[in-house]
């Protein structure tokens, strides 16, 4: 069973876009930012051309069709209300349309749900009341409108990974976030821990994300006839583990479904060290870092394409060109990319080097083989081969693009910042053995200064290459603060407090100047402030985003607090070997594949419901063992907020060390860079997501 439902799982995300194709032919097709970035791993805008689509653009108010343009389709991931519908509106009334599809990734029982409709109802009156808007806008009730749910969620960025990109922001938890809930309910109700939060307690918005999330999973389940035992760690993990066990489609659906598959839901929240860390050695996670993100994206970036062109530069040449991608379709290429993702940096990069040799010996391009190490002048020299023949560029573009990927980030001037990262993160993992917190980050102070300040003497004032920027310091501080309960003595005495205190205060002064005087704001430094360009800043409003953060960072060591057995991911050293961190996946894995088959009590079994209780009530008489999420020959990790690269490739080791013959397939709202850690923690409203409304 296992090899066919892996391979189903990775095609059910392009099955749902045919259901689209079918409806484009003669249409121009608009489509938002997130059910574009599903599409773009998906096979990209060629398959709707393919299929007949005469154009695509932007799912915007600005935009709007031609006399001999009768036909439009949107694709959006969004509620069909508020800000969406407007948006329909706009396009429909500056158009001249006689027929329209509307496609929304939200399934209709969430619809029902808005509109406070709790029971269950025949057909789909939300979606066919909307289907009569359409015809009054396009100003002819006989006129065609459609309106149907497809879950064009998930994007197959390779054969081990599916990310979800309209849930790109859903993050767990934390405890400013708790402290928000508890504010609007009496004292006597308030929940003293994360842990205790269900779903009823959270903000509408949050609910619908929730529910369109276990909705989406429900479709994915069904269309490849698995039947799920769900575990969770985590508090969100918790709640949407629940919501999917007790969705009434998902109970008619496990009866009869043939496949079986585990489930285990785990939040980001549970690690944050392996999440901001750069010991990950790992090729795409330096290309996703060092490259600027395609615009509306979260997941792919611009490679600079003019390496394949004679073109010269210049500061206009990168308009000229329309930039290339990771995303590919072509089968060498895929593997390539798999093999980046789950492979280490060296091993990567001369896995990018023999597919090169390779293309151009096949097309009898005069290549010079050399061995030794890989630099990015030698693979721009293989790249510039291909120049000279369309026939082979086209044969080739994917391993190209992913080859100019790999050459770019090799000699992009942030790249030493990395292995200072790398260099600061290894000594505070010792340090944080031999001292005490307050004193391991009081050893970031003197980090804290302004760019390209000291060093006059020597250089002028230029900055240094692998010199610390605030984007770093904030990663040094998470990576710190999520560490800090694991190596401190669990009885704080007052005196350690105030020292602590102290010692924040000095520090969010330090960052507050840093962030100051900074010359051009970082994506992550515009989410934190507020402000696009460095003029808006002002010393208070980077002095108030700061101290927020800081606030957050305080809630970060306590995430693990509620586990019994899988609490720790630091190892203190014992004088012979030193401190390492010890990804809370690995162990999650190690446990699962345990050959005793042990109980964790931190892995909940959260399928079931009321037949759950019952059985436990007859367990006093009769044997009954709980589902094991080893037991199934098909594995389902979801990461809520997040997978690294890195985790991948350790997923994959961890796999083929302790059971070889398991398939294991990840499943995660995004894939993560390091920097997107503090943009989710300190940038992103996690309890009121913006749902379209």
């Amino acid at each position: 069973i296992a090899a066919v439902s892996l391979i189903s799982f990775t095609r059910f995300p392009l099955l749902m876009w045919e259901k689209v194709l079918s409806k484009v032919k003669k249409s121009v097709v608009f489509m938002d930012d997130k059910c574009a970035e599903a599409l773009h791993w998906s096979g990209g805008a060629a398959t709707l051309l393919e299929a007949g689509a005469r154009n695509l653009k932007q799912f915007s108010s600005f935009e709007a069709c031609g006399v001999n343009e009768p036909k439009a389709v949107f694709v959006v991931s969004t509620l069909l209300k508020g800000r969406t519908v407007d948006i329909i509106k706009d396009i429909i009334s500056l158009s001249h349309f006689q027929y329209c599809v509307v496609f929304t990734t939200v399934a209709h029982s969430v619809h029902l749900l808005v509109n406070k409709v709790t029971t269950e109802m025949e057909g789909s009156p939300v979606f066919e009341q909307f289907e009569e808007k359409l015809c009054e806008w396009m100003g002819n009730m006989n006129y065609t409108a459609e309106v149907m749910h497809v879950p064009v969620v998930f994007a197959p960025v390779s054969q081990q990974l599916i990310v979800a990109p309209p849930f790109a922001h859903l993050f767990p938890l934390l405890s400013p976030d708790l402290e928000a809930i508890n504010e609007k309910r009496p004292e006597k109700r308030r929940f003293a821990s994360l842990n205790d939060i269900d779903m009823h307690c959270l903000p509408a918005e949050l609910q619908i994300e929730v529910k369109s999330l276990a909705s989406a999973l429900n479709s994915m389940f069904e269309a490849t006839g698995t039947r799920e035992e769900s575990f969770a760690l985590g508090p969100m993990s918790r709640i949407i583990a629940g919501e999917l066990a007790n969705l009434p489609q998902a109970k008619n659906r496990r009866k009869t479904a043939p496949n079986k598959a585990s489930i285990i839901f785990v939040d980001r929240t549970m690690d944050l060290t392996g999440a901001v860390g750069h010991h990950g050695d790992n090729l795409v996670e330096k290309v996703l870092t060092m490259l600027k993100l395609l615009p509306g994206h979260v997941t792919d970036v611009q490679v600079d394409m003019l390496e394949l062109t004679s073109l010269h530069k210049t500061p206009h040449s990168k308009n000229i060109l329309a930039p290339g991608c990771l995303a590919q379709i072509q089968s060498s290429a895929r593997s390539l990319w798999d093999a980046m993702l789950t492979s280490k940096h060296k091993e990567g990069v001369i896995e990018v080097r023999r597919q090169l040799v390779e293309a151009a010996s096949k097309e009898n391009l005069p290549i010079k083989m050399s061995m030794g190490r890989v630099t990015p002048e030698q693979l721009c020299s293989y790249i510039q081969l291909f120049r000279s023949s369309r026939g082979a560029l086209e044969s080739h573009c994917g391993v190209l693009q992913l080859g100019l990927a790999t050459a770019q980030t090799l000699r992009h001037p942030s790249l030493p910042r990395w292995d200072s990262c790398l260099a600061f993160e290894r000594l505070l993992l010792q340090a944080l053995g031999d001292a005490d917190f307050p004193a391991v980050l009081r050893q970031l102070l003197p980090l804290m200064k302004p760019r390209g300040v000291e060093d006059t003497s020597a250089s002028g004032s230029r900055l240094r290459e692998d010199e610390l920027g605030p984007d770093e310091l904030i990663l040094l501080l998470v990576y710190l603060y999520s560490l800090a309960d694991e190596t401190q003595p669990a009885d704080h005495d007052t005196e350690e407090e105030e020292e602590l205190e102290k010692l924040e205060r000095d520090l969010i002064g330090a960052l507050t100047l840093v962030i100051s005087r900074e010359k051009e704001l970082s994506p992550l430094l515009q989410k934190l402030t507020g402000c696009t360009n460095p003029e808006e800043l002002t010393a208070e409003r980077v002095h108030s985003a700061v101290e927020k953060m800081f606030k957050t960072l305080r809630g970060l060591s306590s995430t693990r607090n509620h586990l019994k057995q899988l609490r720790s991911i630091y190892t203190a050293s014992d004088g012979i070997h030193q401190a390492t961190y010890r990804p809370f996946l690995r162990q999650i894995l190690e446990e699962v594949f345990h050959p005793d088959r042990r109980e964790c009590p931190d892995i909940e079994h959260m399928s079931g419901g009321l037949t759950d209780l019952l059985k436990t009530g007859f367990s006093m008489f009769m044997k009954v063992s709980r589902p094991h999420p080893g037991d199934n020959p098909l594995l389902l990790l979801f990461m809520v907020g997040g997978v690294t690269p890195s985790e991948l490739r350790l997923i994959k080791e961890t796999v083929a060390t302790h059971r070889p013959g398991t398939q294991v397939l990840v499943l995660s709202t995004r894939l993560l860079r390091p920097t997107d850690i503090p943009e989710l923690l300190f940038g992103t409203q996690r309890l009121v997501p913006d749902i379209g409304v």
